[in-house]
């Protein structure tokens, strides 16, 4: 049973960090368009700074749902080694045997989690930028 406990924990620890990565890219982006706002404010070039603005945010987009794709495959090689016996612990953490369905990287990317979190942002910016363009 500890060989079992053991795989667990080293596969928990992977899992929250690939947690906390996309968490922290939530707040990086979030940071980002407010950053990039302001600046758009202070220059004279509004169109072309707000175009250029939406690259960083879909970059983000990307990237978070690449740690949250990670995230899944890892929770479901914690779901296969939760449900082992113990004599076929062998420390195995290759989450590419759990992709497919709905384990895919684009899936994850347009779940609705993070499409409602950053379609937001890009309808902020949209908004943002079509006031400063008209008024």
């Amino acid at each position: 049973m500890e060989k079992k406990l053991k795989h667990l924990e080293f596969l928990q620890g992977i899992i929250n960090r690939m947690a906390n990565c996309s968490f922290m890219l939530k707040g990086w982006s979030v940071i980002l368009v407010a950053a990039l706002l302001a600046l758009t404010t202070a220059t004279q070039e509004k169109v072309a700074f707000l175009s250029i603005s939406f690259v960083p945010v879909i970059v983000f987009w990307i990237l978070d749902g690449y740690y949250l794709w990670q995230e899944h495959l890892f929770r479901a090689v914690y779901n296969a080694v939760r449900t082992k016996d113990e004599n076929e612990v062998d420390f195995e953490m290759n989450p590419m045997d759990f992709v497919g369905g709905r384990n895919t990287w684009l899936s994850t990317i347009f779940s609705k989690t993070i499409v409602i979190f950053y379609l937001s942002l890009l309808i902020t910016m949209t908004s943002v930028a079509l006031y400063l363009i008209y008024y």
